[in-house]
């Protein structure tokens, strides 16, 4: 089954075969301490930041959880930006945590905006820290951290950023955002198995967390226990080192290729002119991502009869959606791997075909349109 999936992504032969490798015990070998610690300061050099990194054992979701746990005290007020699934959800962590979630939420068609967002702090602004999603991979709109998170600072609002579907391929540099936590998984644009999340966490953020009045509510959710890891020669948990080996050559991969950011744009923007020449509708009214293209399922059909199809006769995995957004649309994720020209031309053409055959009018060659549109 070819995975086009908005996560996990397809995997590069050389990050199976480092995972395939013979390793060690992580708990006790000082020579992995190193490799963690070089693999780390790697990540921060990606996303372009001087604060310290950690890989934790667990899917992204892990990274949000961890966050708010570290973070959240019983009675703290916590900003949550809400443009998406997603970005509501992490209401549900705050509050997990005894702290009182405020709702900022705007239209799920867009992008937030950065004004609404200081016209709405200058009325309120007494929050310990705001949770703002880069991705939103249920609708695929991008939201702008470099504008919104600086707003935030400038309120003494710690800033939580969700890039589990962004970073690496879109545009992202945690300095110029100003984020404190920013979290990651191992299995969008990076392109490794599921299974890590990938934090970046700044000073400000490890004050707040290390003068907490109350202890963290959480073990494995508690960043705080990764602080000394390498002084103590000591992790709370035993690491999972054949995925972090994999990881280190997926982000090898990433730091070997400079433009990754434009790859991802161009094939992106092709997607969406090939999809709207067919006659198929976008789910977003702007804010594109480059990593995931959500579209309506056309009326007359359903998810399920376009994606059992793909299946089956094409043998083509994308992905419908869940929450406010099941049954309505569907996901092809051109992220990491995925965003190869050869990949994406033949997912549009079957997803074409597809729509033929189930009564769709499609108006042109998806296939034809993408492929004119990468090589202009």
């Amino acid at each position: 089954m070819k995975l086009m999936t908005p996560g996990p992504t397809q995997v590069r032969e050389n990050v199976r075969l480092a995972r395939a490798k013979v390793t060690g015990n992580p708990d006790l070998e000082a020579e992995f301490y190193d490799f963690y610690r070089d693999t780390c300061r790697l990540l921060s050099k990606i996303l372009h930041t001087e604060n310290e990194s950690f890989i934790l054992g667990g899917e992204g979701i892990l990274g949000l959880e961890a966050a708010c746990a570290s973070l959240t005290e019983p009675g703290d007020r916590v900003l949550v930006l809400d443009n998406g699934i997603f970005g509501k959800g992490f209401a549900d962590f705050v509050t997990m945590y005894g702290g009182e979630a405020v709702l900022f939420t705007t239209d799920y068609h867009r992008p937030m905006d950065p004004a609404a967002l200081k016209a709405f702090l200058e009325q309120d602004h007494n929050f310990k820290y705001a949770t703002v999603v880069h991705c939103d991979t249920p609708s695929g709109v991008i939201n702008d951290v470099h504008a919104l998170c600086p707003i935030l600072k400038q309120y003494g609002i710690l800033t939580v950023v969700d890039s589990v579907a962004g970073m690496f391929g879109e545009s992202l540099d945690v300095e110029r955002a100003q984020i404190d936590i920013l979290c990651g998984g191992s299995q969008k644009a990076l392109s490794a198995p599921a299974g890590l999340t990938l934090l970046t966490v700044s000073n400000d953020a490890k004050h707040a967390i290390n003068n907490r009045k109350t202890p963290v509510r959480a073990f494995y959710a508690n960043i705080k226990t990764f602080f000394t890891y390498y002084e103590d020669q000591w992790f709370p948990y035993t690491m999972p080192i054949s995925d972090i080996v994999g990881l280190r050559q997926a982000l090898d991969n990433v730091a070997a290729e400079p433009d990754i950011v434009s790859r991802h744009a161009c094939i992106a923007a092709a997607v969406r002119k090939a999809l709207t020449a067919a006659g198929v509708k976008l789910y977003l009214d702007a804010g594109y991502s480059n990593n995931v293209t959500v579209i309506l399922v056309p009326d007359g059909l359903t998810d399920h009869a376009i994606l059992d199809t793909m299946k089956r006769d094409y043998g083509i995995l994308i992905a419908g959606c869940f929450d406010v957004l099941a049954g309505k649309v569907l996901r092809i994720g051109h992220m990491g791997e995925n965003a190869n020209v050869p990949d994406v031309a033949e997912t549009l053409d079957a997803l074409g075909r597809t729509l033929s055959s189930l009564g769709f009018n499609v108006q042109a060659d998806m296939k034809s349109v993408f492929l004119d549109a990468v090589r202009a």
